[in-house]
């Protein structure tokens, strides 16, 4: 590198910290100060962020005038984060490399969490660099002057692009780009990634579809960060494993190993389960009361920013977390992590391991406690995945309408828009390559007088055409549109706080409206009991001593990556082939073999059949192994097919696993297999149609697009309307344009996504594929084996039963455990 100023000033920074450049960090900032626009993928904890912001202090410096000048520039890099945590840790690192260096290069932070104060002295004057959310990064766009707010931005960053890619609001960062790069054609736009796959698509859906990407470069961090996984192995596991009943029996040994550490992140998979071992923990070691913390999303603002001030200031052993604390935030304390039950994902694994050892060159080490017996399978397949970094692709979303239509509003109450002009700005979005002039004119006719359906109504009158251009001229409607902007959304959530005090974060409306006074729940690891709900806020007081329910959130389970289900199926051949292979495979040995002596363990070439009859019916359980998801959509298709042969009803559950068909009706399924291909991929689309109701599971979808896009308005602040009213809303709405209306691009849209997100159509069709070439065995069984029994206990969470639901499962392993 040729030694300019800025050079100069980094090398001699360099040197007072005692750091040495890293390669891909070189070949980054060679690549950024050539003019390039490019995708940097190293490894969590490597220094990805250095790697572009050094550059562009370098570029900064080297931009300087000679004499000092009162001149304001205004904003010109802008570095966009999925989490406001993240933005938070990242103005911190940066910052210090500015003050460091003696520069007055001023950094900002905008986010949900910003102050009104902040964001009004950021509208008198921006900041140079501004660390920004996509929902935020939209709010400036509804701005009357956005086009002077980035007149003179010269660079984007996209952090942990992985992230966002495949959700809609990657799609939101992804329109957000294309209109940068119409205001300035010169723009630098970078994205940095950890765990991705599909990097080449990564690179086009981050640089458009007008972009140079053969220009452009991909930075890969040469040497892999060493990950170190271990397994939490339990003395025993039952030989009828069910989901949920190890992970917490083996809390001594978890606690032993936050122990030997300085500081420890514990991740669970839900909100829920950051509570439970939250309690767990402190009521049998009531000694890390002030040295361990929870945080998860629902948490309140000021307790999470205790937590990772906190983190950072080494006062806090251990924190139970969720995914808020995946992403690349540097506590440099943390040394070691924990998993609680499978994270369904390799990459997903692999971030979460990055959060210890989070500095370049050390270790990261991660415990995987199971919360079944056959999760130590997983323990195997995740260990395998890690050493050949094998990393699941993140598909970007295509043809998301209703933020489209969204992002066409926020438009118009900005500056508004001509509208030729956007649609080839629309086009530049990977997102929108196929977007054709009818769709367009479509949208450009639904937010100027409502979908065909509902043109008699002023209400859905949004934007107007003036002088050919679209603008928004009602306050009312720009306000309203501001207080809905964003991409997530979820049931209404309402603040929780004590009678005389703090808040400590919000629940769901669905949870929290089925309460009376003096109803007791566990929230923020703090038994409280609910007093009164008022202006759209719980107030709560402490109850000591009491036990409580458990806050449950919205949202569903993880599925199983299709790069983990193709591990899982080699691990259960080695479990037949080479047992002592792997020290899980050894302790789960009584249990495979009972599945041996009742059933079979299917090898890769294999799909395994069980038929058994209990008090309950007649089971058939079907062995994919492709994750819930596509187990769902696969079962109802399978009930779907055999119930053209003869007339039968089936109740459905699933797993990760396999999935269940339990009816009162006898089928002998060796003679089907032969008389029928059950899994034929042959009319698949017309099958699942059929067969799910489909009607019903796009009515649920449409009420999150309809909010997207506008179509309902979901309150103002203390005054959100009732997620029942939105339901019943959303669906009167569905059912009118689906009637009324055979174009309507957001009930398609509706269907898409139910086939594309929710019975991911594609990977199950891939799986038909492959069981059409597999040998498929039927096995009669006298009880249910270690593969069925927890299909079974999945069945039984969803019944209503006056006795625990544990208690009822004993008395199942007991009866069903018996010789046979």
């Amino acid at each position: 590198m040729a030694k300019s100023p800025g050079h100069s000033t980094v090398e001699q920074w360099f040197k007072y910290k005692n750091w040495k450049w890293a390669a891909f960090q070189k070949e980054a900032a060679a690549a950024y100060l050539s003019g390039k626009s490019g995708l940097v993928n190293a490894p969590t904890g490597s220094g990805k962020t250095y790697s572009l912001w050094l550059p562009i202090l370098i570029r900064y410096i080297n931009s300087l005038p000679d004499k000092p000048t009162k001149q304001k520039t205004g904003l010109q890099i802008i570095w966009i984060t999925p989490l406001r945590a993240l933005s938070k840790d990242l103005f911190r690192n940066m910052e210090m490399a500015a003050l460091e260096m003696n520069l007055k290069l001023r950094i900002g932070v905008r986010s949900g969490d910003t102050s009104v104060k902040e964001r009004a002295s950021q509208k008198r004057q921006m900041p140079e660099a501004l660390l920004i959310t996509p929902e935020s990064l939209h709010i400036l766009f509804a701005q009357k002057n956005s086009s002077e707010i980035f007149k003179n931005l010269h660079t984007v960053v996209v952090d942990e692009w992985h992230e966002l890619m495949g959700s809609k609001r990657g799609t939101q960062t992804e329109l957000s780009l294309a209109r940068l790069r119409s205001i300035n054609p010169s723009l630098q736009t970078w994205g940095i990634s950890a765990t991705i796959g599909n990097l080449d698509e990564a690179r086009k859906v981050l640089l458009g579809m007008k972009g140079n990407v053969e220009d452009s470069v991909i930075v890969k961090a040469k040497s892999q960060k060493k990950i170190i996984v271990e397994s939490i192995i339990p003395d025993r596991v039952e030989s009828l494993p069910w989901s949920g009943y190890m992970g917490t029996r083996l809390v001594d040994d978890v606690v032993n190993i936050v122990r030997k550490g300085k500081t420890t992140l514990l991740f669970t998979n839900t909100r829920s389960q950051t509570e439970i071992w939250y309690r767990i923990i402190i009521d049998k070691y009531p000694e890390f009361a002030g040295i361990m913390a929870l945080h998860h999303a629902s948490l309140d603002r000021e307790l999470r920013d205790w937590v990772e001030e906190s983190l950072h200031n080494e006062k806090l052993k251990l924190v139970i977390c969720t995914a808020s604390l995946d992403l690349g935030v540097d506590f440099r304390p943390v040394e070691t992590v924990i998993q609680v039950g499978s994270p369904k994902s390799i990459s997903r694994f692999v971030q979460r391991a990055g959060r210890s050892g989070h500095q370049p060159g050390a270790p990261s080490k991660i415990y995987f406690c199971p919360t079944n017996a056959l999760e130590l399978i997983e323990a195997v397949s995740l260990r395998e995945g890690v050493e050949k970094n094998i990393l699941e692709d993140r598909p970007p979303v295509i043809q998301a309408f209703d933020v489209l239509a969204q992002w066409m509003i926020t438009l118009a109450v900005g500056e508004g828009f001509e509208e030729k002009q956007l649609f080839e700005e629309v086009r530049d979005a990977y997102g929108y390559q196929f977007i054709n002039r009818d769709e367009w004119e479509w949208l450009l006719g639904y937010i100027t007088t409502g979908s065909p359906s509902l043109t008699v109504y002023d209400e859905y009158k949004k934007v107007e055409r003036i002088e050919g251009r679209y603008k928004v001229t009602s306050r009312r409607v720009a306000h309203r549109h501001m207080l809905s902007m964003g991409t997530i959304v979820s049931d209404t959530a309402l603040k929780v706080k004590f009678q005389h005090g703090k808040y400590l974060g919000s629940v769901e409306e669905s949870f929290v409206t089925r309460m009376k006074e003096g109803d007791v729940f566990v929230f923020a690891g703090m038994t409280v009991e609910f007093v009164r709900i008022h202006e759209m806020t719980v107030t709560v007081k402490k109850a000591e001593g009491k036990k409580g329910a458990l806050v449950r959130w919205a949202g569903g389970r993880m599925p199983l990556s299709s790069q983990l289900s193709a591990f899982i199926r080699e691990r259960l051949s080695d479990a037949i082939d080479n047992p002592l292979k792997e020290k899980e495979l050894a302790r789960l040995q009584p249990l495979l073999l009972l599945q041996q002596q009742r059933s079979m363990i299917p090898d890769q070439h294999e799909l395994l059949i069980e038929q058994t009859e209990t008090r309950e019916g007649h089971h058939i359980f079907i062995f994919p192994f492709e994750g819930r998801l596509v187990h769902e959509g696969m079962s109802i298709i399978l009930a779907y097919r055999l119930s053209k042969i003869k007339p039968i009803t089936f109740s459905v559950a699933m797993n990760d696993y396999g999935f269940e068909l339990l009816s009162d009706q006898y089928v002998d399924m060796e003679t089907v297999m032969k008389e029928v291909d059950l899994f034929s991929t042959l009319h698949l689309v017309d099958d699942i149609y059929q067969s799910v109701n489909a009607t019903e599971m796009a009515k649920r979808k449409f009420r999150e697009i309809s909010a997207i896009a506008g179509l309902m308005f979901q309150g103002y602040p203390g005054k959100f309307v009732k997620t029942k009213h939105l339901q019943a809303s959303s669906s009167l709405l569905f059912k009118v344009m689906s009637k009324y209306e055979d174009n309507n691009l957001l009930v398609k849209q509706a269907y898409q996504e139910v086939l594309t997100y929710q019975l991911e159509e594609v990977r199950m069709r891939e799986a038909l594929a492959r069981i059409e070439t597999q040998k498929i065995i039927v096995k009669k069984t006298n009880k249910p084996t270690p593969l069925s029994f927890p299909i079974m206990v999945d069945r039984l969470r969803e019944q209503l039963t006056s006795e625990k639901l544990e208690d009822r499962i004993q008395k199942m392993i007991k009866q069903y455990s018996d010789a046979d």
